[in-house]
């Protein structure tokens, strides 16, 4: 936006040695100011301003700077720079002048304006701001059609809006809905039921809203009192951010030319960071200031990857089929064929030193799934049908599960809910079972239309994603509320953070990752080989942007989860199949593998002159040490599973 050559050649000038305060852009300028007709490239015709007014004048056609009058600087051209660029030299300099103001810099962003002839914005925005946090609800409906927000303009914005878990799409001149539903909302909180019923009549209703919505708004006078209002609302009433939210909803009905966004500039800034972070194959860094520089592009180094064998835990004596890291990321639980599980703790971790702290060895059959407490006081076992709680400060086995409504074949999985309430039991049975915190039964999905071979839970506490024979099932208040057809069969599920995807591994020497909430396929990772074994994979990083297996061929596989391109392939297992990778919580250069070689290996980057050693000790009360071949009577796990293999 350009001050008009009338107001650049006049004498007007300030000086602005008060102490400057900083404001968020949103605040607008301080005052209207002078302002002369202008014509924008959007076709609406608004008064143009030299940019802020204070009690002493007017800042922006020339500052007063310690006695010396700013000029304004006259360069060919609206490229920001000569060669080329199709960066618009306004867009640029309107969005440092917003910046500069946002940070506090005032008298810098009252100085460009004057140098550059650019204006932030004209007044009409910052009225229309201050109409809205003033709650001048009139004024700033009228304010709208000066903003260009008018029914001649054919100006179709969509805005999405989820009030009271009643969701619509509203489009045009629904501006006006938002502003008069916060002076209703206020109105009530007031007490003041006349007049808002008034405003839902005349106001709110002649606009064409969904039937549904003024119900809902009108069911909201049957509020005892302020508070149930803003909790059935979900709004923070007038004190709160909902006026500053509001102005965040309009800001979509303005053309962005007119009313600049909020913190525009950071918001480039950020896309380039995410941009850089996509291309950035091997990213595992923090988004910070440190990994992210604006001197340079971001590109981790791909030395720090964690593909270095640190340390080798060989306490098992035969295939170890699961490992679990507890919650805090300072132990490791692994459970094996050989009829034991064993919490490994790390003793020192600037040297990894492991020690196998218990050995929990009361099974009767080969551990097939384990599964850490929220608060990791408590490990869970699953070994054939048996389900045993153990007490992670003692390694004692405190319960063994209800057999009488527990399962009736293998336990395939086990999953904690996310809020530490209880935990979810998987099996060959096809039985899902939810038990409470203290291993009491407490309900049944009854007989589900798979054999479950595995289990989660996602973060959000909404859905159970099993999986089995031929399908993937994603599973809501014991409902079927997705199910995926598939070729082969799938043998393990992992959720992303996020709550949105399933990683699910398929004897078919494919993983897959599907999109739950579009219930599509999203990618494929290839190059593992799977046919027979129970292999699990996990997402890894410091924001799950890995892909990591293990392999029938003895190798660990690493993708890309963005891409799904292939990383590294990491030799150093023995023979036999990688059965399952863990990535550590609160390391994100760090995960473990376990494999049919009887061994456990860490994984770091690579070791530097003072970094880690390798260890294969155990515990010095000699838990661990002694290395017992089992004596063959245990159901074999893979045996086990043959069942589901078989069909």
């Amino acid at each position: 936006m350009r001050i008009p050559e009338s107001d650049q050649e006049s004498a007007h000038s300030v000086s602005l040695d008060s102490a400057p305060q900083a404001g968020p852009s949103s605040l607008g300028l301080d005052g209207p100011g002078p302002s002369n007709g202008h014509t924008n490239g959007n076709g609406f015709t608004l008064p143009s301003t030299n940019g802020f007014t204070n009690g002493a004048g007017v800042v922006g056609n020339g500052v007063q700077k310690h006695g010396k009058s700013v000029a304004k600087v006259s360069l060919l051209g609206t490229a920001l720079y000569a060669d080329g660029s199709y960066v618009d030299r306004e867009e640029f300099v309107r969005l440092v002048i917003q910046s500069l103001r946002d940070v506090g810099y005032i008298e810098s962003a009252a100085t460009l304006e004057a140098e550059s002839g650019y204006t932030m914005e004209a007044p009409e925005v910052s009225q229309f701001r201050q109409y809205i946090l003033e709650a001048s609800w009139s004024d700033a409906e009228d304010a709208l059609t000066r903003l260009g927000v008018t029914d001649s303009d054919g100006l179709w914005v969509c805005y999405h809006l989820c009030i009271g878990s009643v969701p619509y799409v509203f489009r045009y001149q629904e501006a006006k809905f938002f502003i008069g539903q916060q002076k209703y909302l206020e109105l009530l909180e007031a007490g003041k039921t006349t007049l808002a019923l008034q405003v839902l009549r005349n106001e709110l209703a002649p606009l064409n809203v969904a039937q549904d919505q003024l119900h809902f708004l009108s069911g909201l006078m049957m509020c005892s009192d302020p508070t149930d209002l803003r909790q059935r609302a979900e709004w923070d009433g007038a004190s709160g951010t909902s006026r500053r939210e509001l102005l965040t909803v309009l800001q979509r009905y303005v053309p962005a030319s007119i009313m600049i966004p909020q913190r525009r500039f950071s918001t480039l800034l950020q896309q380039a960071q995410s941009h850089q972070r996509q291309q950035c194959v091997y990213h595992n860094s923090p988004l910070d200031s440190k990994a992210f520089s604006l001197y340079e592009d971001h590109q981790c180094d791909k030395d720090v990857f964690p593909g270095t064998t640190t340390a080798i835990l060989d306490v098992h004596v035969n295939e170890v089929w699961n490992i679990e890291w507890s919650h805090d990321g300072s132990y490791l639980a692994s459970a094996s064929k050989d009829k034991t599980a064993i919490i490994w703790r790390i003793d020192d971790p600037s040297i990894r030193d492991y020690t196998a702290k218990f050995v929990l060895r009361d099974h009767s059959f080969p551990v097939g799934c384990l599964a850490w407490s929220l608060d990791d006081s408590i490990l869970l076992t699953g070994a054939d049908n048996e389900i045993r709680m153990w007490n992670t400060k003692t390694g004692v086995c405190t319960l063994v599960l209800d057999s009488q409504h527990g399962h009736q074949e293998t336990v395939a999985a086990l999953s904690w809910l996310p809020d530490g309430s209880g935990f979810i039991s998987g099996g060959l049975d096809r039985r899902i079972i939810l038990w409470d915190a203290e291993g009491n039964f407490k309900d049944s999905w009854g007989e589900t239309a798979i054999r479950v071979t595995d289990l989660a839970i996602t973060p959000d506490l909404t859905r159970v994603v099993a999986v089995g024979i031929h399908y993937l099932y994603d599973l809501a208040t014991k409902q079927t509320e997705l199910s995926f057809p598939l070729e082969g069969e799938l043998s393990s599920v992992k959720i992303s953070r996020d709550s949105r995807y399933a990683l699910v591994n398929r004897t078919q020497n494919e993983i897959y990752l599907y999109d739950l909430h579009s219930g599509r396929l999203a990618r494929k990772f290839a190059g593992q080989r799977q046919g027979k074994h129970v292999i699990r994979s996990c997402f890894g990083g410091i924001d799950g942007n890995f892909v990591v297996s293990g392999s029938e061929d003895g190798n660990v596989y690493v993708w890309q989860c963005d891409t799904g391109i292939l990383l590294e392939t990491l030799p150093g297992h023995g023979e036999g199949s990688v059965n399952s990778v863990a990535w550590n919580p609160t390391n994100e250069r760090m995960f473990a593998t376990c494999s049919d070689d009887h061994t456990i290996r860490i994984w770091e980057a690579p070791l530097r002159e003072s970094g880690s050693r390798v260890t294969n000790r155990s515990s010095s009360n000699g838990k661990g040490k002694t290395r017992q071949q089992s004596n063959g009577d245990g159901v074999d796990f893979d045996s086990a599973f043959g069942a589901w293999v078989d069909g």
